[in-house]
């Protein structure tokens, strides 16, 4: 985590999408790129479901139905997977719950589920202010505030310490409460309080931690329980304690417990002496506890509160941490004590804690004799990419004269603005200064219907429109193209890979490649309408639906080097790694074995239009900070053009407020060499009588006249059953139309490939006068069972 004054919080002030009114005593939980929040009060309890999405920075109220539950605030309210727990809360002034309701949030449906009381002991009473955390298939419900008196408007508050367990059953509905017997000093009644659950990595039991909180005065003690010895202690802990407390946050990203905000006593006061009667008040004061040293460390203290660069003071916020990024909202602020002056905020933060994690490999969508299209997983939450080239060719001599760089407008980054992903060539300052300001809206966009939450990152992501066109002797691609789409979603198990593979030097009929490239894919249930003609690869069991990759799929890479060189690479490997040891110093040019590594540029998206790379004048570094990584100021730099027929190495680093990540494994592609034709594109399948029917659609580039096509299919061989990676491909088709029938005989001998979902393996390729350039691969998804591809 940043030092202290190195925390780059970020506002986000413009929104699209109902915005929720302000409150306190909301609740907030994630499932994915969603932030979704539920009731709390502000002249009267709210009863709406919200829900942020922080990619496209849209709010939208869901279509929800069923058992809908009352508006409560300081409830329990928990997620597990794509279903979220309410339990108890506050329904109205001094009426308190004890009901339970469950939202599948797939479908936005409420249901009231009635779990079995306990075998021993009556069931939770209703209350507020208790935590509710979740743990594999339970959830922990500890202390509270309960009303004794019968009457709603004569509160006589009741201050918990008890402690259930409610058993879940397996994606919807819940078991029944129970009442573990513990061992060890309870922690004393409180309400207000938090509990998080945290288990070390590879070694101990998940224990819960439980901080602060409120019994006539606020607290800060912390609690641990062991949940498989069911032991309460007090862990000795080393560093500044927080203040005590009540109403505050706490979240777990990695090991640290971060704690922001709540009431806390007044300055000057002594809380010995006088805990009842001091005055409190608001704090934007925040730590952290490292869960496995017991050491807290503070961020921002007390004394650092006025700055307008953070949130200001509050309590009854919500928090939530997505990825490794916190976002808070609302809450209200306490330092006007009399009755209705209570100020809610109406602002949104988020901070990142710490540099995020290496994206993927760099895969290929398309190759030309001087560029290449390429993309990379998505990495939540970050506000770019630092793409990085490497070449075996001899660097340019550059002139150190600024004024030998072409005059080029900076583009501003926007992390929530979607569309194009243009370089920013300019000054990293610049970037970092844009990045630091206000987030800016989605313009002219909107919810009417109801979202799906099954659909990956983008609810909407379909196969793009065109397939790598490599027309090198030696090359070989992998692609998994992404694209915009409407269609309506279904459950059909049909899923698509679409790949570039050089098979001019496959023997025709029983040839034996060298070289497979497969994938493991994470499939969303989404169909793409048939009629669109950008369905590059894209291979259906038949012509009514198609099922595309999500955002992140794991995608093998063959490397562009010759057929015989090239062997199975496993996912996340190095496509073609010449170095062990990659630099870990963002700059320029890095040295890497003998080579340097080159700015591409920084991108905001996950795709980029490679024709160019950035040179460091000889000797100089024109360097600019972005957290705490070096980069140069791209304005000051001379760029070269890519060359055909040459090898380039890729690499990328994510980018956000703490700063660049570590770099991706390598990956090696090679330009095209003139006069080949590039790949078939728009792969389809469909069932007849007599097996399959098979087209494609010509290469986009053909480099002259195509002479004919060639079909393969992966057969069955004992070399593949001792080598699964090894596979063997029959030429079932060669010929001048763009579609042929594969037999059911031919099927028969089909060999079903498991390296991912299983799957049927076609390739297809176009030879012009030159020869054959790079084939298309296909994978036709077969259901988990090993039955003839036709039943």
């Amino acid at each position: 985590m940043a030092a202290p004054s190195l925390l780059n919080w970020r506002r986000v002030s413009s929104f699209t999408g109902p915005v929720p009114r302000a409150r306190h005593g909301h609740r907030a939980v994630a499932i994915r790129e969603l932030m979704i929040i539920f009731g709390g009060g502000n002249e009267g309890i709210a009863d709406e479901l919200h829900v942020y999405n922080t990619v496209t920075n849209q709010w939208f109220l869901p279509a929800v139905r069923g058992d809908i539950p009352p508006g409560c605030a300081a409830h329990g309210f928990v997620c597990d997977g794509t279903r979220i727990l309410v339990f108890g809360g506050m329904v109205e002034y001094g009426r308190y719950s004890n009901e339970l309701y469950e939202l599948q949030a797939s479908r936005w449906l409420w249901k009231k589920v009635k779990p079995h009381p306990p075998s021993s002991g009556l069931p939770p009473c209703p209350r507020l202010g208790h935590s509710f955390s979740l743990y594999g298939n339970k959830c922990y419900l500890f202390g509270g505030l309960a009303n004794e008196s019968e009457d709603s408007n004569n509160n006589v508050p009741r201050y918990l310490n008890d402690f259930y367990e409610l058993e879940l059953q397996h994606g919807s509905g819940v078991v029944g409460w129970s009442i573990p017997v513990t061992k060890g000093i309870v922690p004393s009644p409180r309400e207000s309080h938090t509990a998080v659950i945290y288990c070390k990595r590879d070694s101990g039991s998940p224990k819960m931690y439980v901080f602060g909180g409120m019994c006539g005065a606020r607290l800060d003690d912390l609690w641990q329980l062991d949940l498989e010895t069911m032991s309460w202690s007090k862990p000795e802990t080393k560093g500044t304690v927080p203040l005590p407390r009540s109403l505050h946050t706490a979240s777990v990203i990695g090991n640290k417990m971060y704690i922001f905000g709540g009431w806390v006593p007044h300055k000057g006061e002594n809380i010995e002496t006088s805990p009842h009667d001091c005055e409190w008040r608001c704090t934007s004061s925040f730590s952290y506890l490292n869960l496995d040293t017991a050491e807290w460390t503070t961020l921002v203290s007390d004394s650092q509160e006025d700055k307008k660069s953070r949130p200001r003071p509050r309590a009854g916020h919500c928090a939530v941490a997505i990825g490794t990024r916190l976002y808070f909202w609302s809450g209200r602020d306490g330092y006007k004590k009399a009755l209705n002056s209570q100020v809610c905020c109406k602002d949104l933060w988020y901070l990142d804690t710490e540099k995020p994690p290496a994206p993927s490999q760099v895969q290929l969508i398309k190759a030309t004799t001087n560029s290449f299209h390429v993309k990379w997983d998505e990495v939540p939450t970050v506000e770019g990419y630092l793409l990085q080239l490497n070449t075996d060719l001899p660097y340019q001599a550059v002139s150190s004269d600024p004024s030998a760089s072409p005059n080029m407008q900076g583009v501003r980054m926007d992390p929530h603005r979607q569309g194009s992903n243009s370089i920013i060539p300019n000054s990293i300052s610049d970037i970092v200064n844009s990045v630091k300001s206000e987030h800016t809206a989605v313009k002219g966009t909107s919810v009417k219907n109801k979202p799906d939450i099954k659909a990956s990152t983008d609810s909407n992501a379909s196969l793009h429109s065109s397939l790598a066109a490599n027309a090198s002797n030696h090359n070989s691609c992998v692609v998994d193209m992404l694209r915009k789409n409407e269609g309506p979603h279904t459950s059909a198990n049909i899923g698509v890979l679409s790949s570039c593979l050089d098979l001019r030097t496959v023997i025709p009929e029983t040839s034996v490649s060298s070289t497979v490239s497969s994938a493991q894919t994470m499939v969303t249930q989404q169909t793409i309408k048939t009629e669109s003609s950008s369905t590059n690869g894209a291979v259906v069991k038949d012509e009514t639906s198609l099922t595309t990759f999500s955002t992140k799929a794991e995608v093998d890479e063959t490397c562009a080097l010759p057929a015989t060189k090239i062997s199975r690479v496993e996912a996340h490997a190095a496509t073609m790694p010449f170095s062990k040891e990659t630099p870990s110093n963002p700059v320029a040019m890095v040295k890497a074995g003998e080579r340097q590594w080159c700015d591409v540029g920084i991108f905001k998206n996950n795709t980029a239009l490679v024709s160019q790379f950035y040179l460091l004048p000889k000797g100089k570094q024109s360097i600019s900070k972005i957290g705490n990584a070096d980069v140069p100021d791209y304005s000051l730099l001379k760029k070269q053009d890519l060359v055909p027929g040459t090898g380039y190495r890729f690499r990328v680093a994510a980018i956000n407020g703490c700063g660049i990540g570590p770099f991706s494994k390598i990956s090696e592609f090679k330009t095209c060499i003139p006069g080949f034709p590039g790949a078939p594109s728009a792969v389809r399948i469909s069932k007849n009588v007599e097996g399959i029917h098979l087209s494609w659609e010509p290469p986009t580039s053909p480099s002259g006249n195509i002479l004919e096509y060639s079909a393969y299919l992966a057969i069955r061989t004992a070399q593949i059953q001792d080598n699964p990676s090894q596979l063997v491909f029959m030429r079932i088709y060669c010929g001048l139309k763009t579609s042929c029938i594969v037999t059911a005989g031919q099927l028969a001998n089909a060999h079903i490939d498991y390296t991912s979902r299983p799957a049927i393996v076609f390739r297809i390729s176009a030879k012009n006068e030159k020869g054959y350039g790079p084939a298309t691969q296909v994978r036709w998804l077969q259901g988990n069972n090993k039955k003839a591809p036709l039943n």
